[in-house]
């Protein structure tokens, strides 16, 4: 890569906007919820994880139902699930002896369908 072609990307010039930088500042998190926040996607940033959570955002589904559609083990499909019920992500209710399993809230539908809308275009 030329010298030129890496320094488009910076300023030519070093000045602050000042009202500019203190709008970012007004909105910023705090660190609690950039933490929670990060931690949120790092948990949903795992391939298994996330068809897992692309399923449920179409239907509830049972262990074994979602184990048949990644294509895993129902026992790695059941690890997943915890992590992601620890991480509040999905919850399940229980109709006998089966549990089923949906995405916890809109928030977490709107933030699947979201990533996966940008990434096919």
């Amino acid at each position: 890569m030329s010298r030129t072609a890496t320094l488009d990307d910076v300023c030519e010039v070093t000045c602050v906007h000042p009202q500019a930088v203190q709008a970012a500042l007004t909105a910023l998190p705090d660190n609690e919820c950039v933490s929670r926040s990060t931690a949120f996607l790092k948990l949903v940033a795992d391939p298994t994880r996330l068809k897992i959570l692309s399923a449920l955002s179409t239907t509830e589904l049972c262990v074994c139902d979602l184990a048949a559609v990644v294509g895993s083990s129902e026992s790695a499909i059941s690890h997943q699930l915890r992590l992601l019920r620890t991480g509040r992500v999905v919850t399940y209710r229980k109709q006998g002896r089966i549990a089923y399993y949906r995405l916890l809230d809109q928030h977490v539908t709107t933030l699947i369908e979201n990533a996966l809308e940008h990434a096919r275009e």
